[in-house]
């Protein structure tokens, strides 16, 4: 390894330079990096390696000697997995110095046929080694980041609409989950704290199916809105929701549920001690209260 590095050392403008021309035709990506920002990164890996080597015996770059190797190169994959890299691009970044370093290998070494053979064999396990750890540090970056994604989806994907005063809405699109679940919870907890809200409609028109299991996460959402205070009014359940309901014999005798969300909304504003009328003179006025239309809030 320490022949390694001085072979590195001698030839490193050399190496650079056909290493960089090298990625210019496969991974250099200038629409994600800049020729400048790749140099650089090709500069302090190489610089990086030598320190590696020269403090080793053998190519395990797991070892402290390559400590530095390793922040150089755990850097440069987190950035290339924020950047939009695949995952053969991070790697070949590592695996195109082979051909320029046996180059100069070759170049420093010919006489001996021996040693051209260790120091490429060296060569070829400290690259694939350091190959390798980007790979994993590139993985674990992609998964670090596909999870904050994930949990801002869900955050975004559960919004808590204020109607009234005192009347939440909480519409619910797509199946719902164990996480996907805390974050309703979450969001429409803090928000009947924030608002003091008596009165929650959840929505969940827009839920394709009710097992036992949603049925389960939407009556500890219930329970636990209930126990901050709020009641919860379940709007949204189709002829198919109910008999799936009746089907599996869940038992939702302690929670009020409608059809629509308008009926929901209304019930919540009768409860609160409001409703809703046209105004006078207005065409079409009729004595129904609840009709939809032009809205004066009256205090009851």
């Amino acid at each position: 390894m320490s022949d390694l590095a001085e072979i590195i050392s001698r030839n490193e403008d050399q190496i650079r330079a056909e290493w960089t021309r090298d990625m210019s035709r496969t991974v250099q990506r200038a629409d994600l990096i800049s020729k400048t920002e790749l140099e650089e990164q090709s500069r302090t890996l190489l610089a990086a390696i030598v320190a590696g080597a020269k403090g080793s015996e053998v190519a395990d770059v797991s070892s402290a000697s390559w400590k530095r190797t390793r922040e150089v190169l755990q850097e440069i994959s987190a950035s290339r997995a924020r950047q939009g890299f695949s995952p053969r691009e991070v790697a070949t970044f590592v695996l195109s110095l082979k051909q320029p370093l046996f180059t100069a290998i070759r170049k420093d070494l010919g006489k001996s046929q021996e040693k051209v053979f260790e120091a490429v064999w060296s060569a070829t396990e400290m690259l694939d080694s350091l190959a390798l750890f980007t790979t994993e540090v590139y993985t674990v970056t992609r998964e670090e980041l596909i999870s904050r994604q994930q949990q801002e989806l869900l955050e975004l994907s559960t919004p808590v609409v204020k109607l009234w005063d005192g009347i939440l809405a909480l519409p619910i699109i797509g199946t719902l989950d164990s996480a996907r679940t805390q974050v309703v919870m979450e969001n429409l907890l803090q928000t009947v704290l924030a608002t003091n809200s008596k009165y929650a409609i959840i929505d969940i028109t827009g839920v394709p199916t009710v097992d036992t299991l949603v049925a389960q996460h939407l009556l500890k959402t219930i329970t636990a809105a209930r126990l901050m205070g709020a009641e919860c009014i379940i709007s949204g359940v189709r002829p198919q929701i109910a008999q799936t309901i009746v089907h599996l014999g869940i038992n939702l005798e302690d929670v009020i549920t409608k059809a629509k969300l308008s009926d929901a909304f209304a019930l919540a504003l009768d409860k609160s001690g409001r409703m809703v009328t046209r105004k006078s003179g207005a065409a079409g006025s009729a004595t129904n209260p609840m009709l939809p239309g032009p809205m004066n809030k009256q205090e009851g």
